[in-house]
């Protein structure tokens, strides 16, 4: 392993590099702006679709392509500074329709499984036996996955500053009925406890969102956490290869959604767009009223398109405006 030995940079030096490296900077009062804003790394991320790529051959023989330090001719600061604009409306439209979403599932996962009982999140009978089981892959004992989760939101239940939530632990010494819980709970502790339900109250909790199988309900959540997560961190979402993507319904399941099982191109599969399609879906559930969906259409429109990059970047198919999906 080689250890890194590269200096420390002034803001000054690291405009001579990029430049060096065939960045054009017109103005370096407005370079050193952006720099001492976001940074080397970050500025450097969303220029990386500009720099010069070439093929080589492996020794097997295999074709690869290989990505070079300099930029190609005519990039200019300005194109990243226009994406790192619409990545950051992208993050923030996104949290919006994932707010919605989470609480609308936090709704109906406490509805649910309240009607069971105030604290059927307790009972390993609501849950599948793999959630529940106490032994691991190699037969030994170990703590289950439910007793795992119940520990992480009674943490979570410890740290929260709401007054309901002091009300409980004043009255009731602590325990908290399901319907109350989940207003607590975030994305990650409700998709944990999603794909650990028993399969009829996961399938009725899914159908009130249009989602025809548990199995595609668990894979959407996993997705959105994972997004969120992306988003609430402030990392680049644009053009990111999703690490959980969405799982795409079976043609005529979610008709709307049939576009996204018409390529298996790798960029269309894991592509931020996927995502973007299965909130734009669950939001016309949730609420049919909702805009968010002409919203995400009229960014997306706006994407700032040059020679190396467009809106295909994220995953879009061509045309994509044109889909019943986008269209108010």
């Amino acid at each position: 392993m080689v250890a890194y030995d590269k200096p420390w940079l002034s803001v000054e030096d690291q405009i001579s590099r990029l430049r060096s490296h065939g960045l054009v900077i017109d103005d370096d009062a407005r370079a050193a702006q952006v720099l001492s804003s976001i940074g080397y790394y970050r500025l450097t991320g969303y220029l990386y679709p500009f720099r010069v790529s070439e093929p080589f051959d492996d020794e097997t023989g295999r074709r690869w392509i290989r990505v070079l330090s300099d930029f190609r001719p005519g990039t200019h600061l300005t194109h990243a500074e226009e994406i790192i604009v619409f990545d950051r409306h992208l993050r923030m439209l996104a949290l919006d329709g994932l707010e919605r979403v989470e609480v609308a599932f936090r709704m109906r996962t406490g509805y649910v499984l309240g009607r069971r009982s105030p604290f059927a999140h307790e009972d390993p009978t609501n849950f599948t036996s793999s959630f529940t089981s106490e032994l691991a892959e190699d037969g030994s004992r170990s703590t289950s996955k439910h007793e795992q989760w119940v520990t992480r939101v009674r943490e979570r239940q410890q740290k929260s500053d709401e007054q309901f939530v002091q009300h409980f632990h004043d009255a009731y010494d602590g325990r908290m009925p399901i319907w109350a819980l989940t207003e607590i709970m975030e994305l990650g502790h409700l998709s944990t406890l999603y794909r650990g339900l028993n399969q009829a109250d996961a399938e009725e909790i899914a159908h009130a969102f249009g989602v025809p199988t548990k199995k595609l309900m668990t894979s959407w959540l996993g997705s959105l956490n994972y997004v969120r997560n992306v988003s609430a961190h402030h990392a680049r979402l644009f053009n990111r290869k999703l690490q959980n993507a969405p799982g795409r319904p079976g043609i005529g399941q979610i008709p709307v959604l049939d576009h996204l099982r018409e390529s298996e191109d790798a960029n269309r599969v894991f592509g931020t767009y996927s995502v973007l399609a299965v909130i734009a879906y669950l939001l016309s559930v949730i609420d049919p009223y909702s805009d968010w969906a002409e919203r995400l259409a009229d960014l997306l429109q706006s994407f700032p398109a040059s020679d190396c990059l467009s809106v295909e970047s994220l995953g879009a198919p061509q045309a994509w405006e044109s889909l019943d999906l986008w269209r108010s």
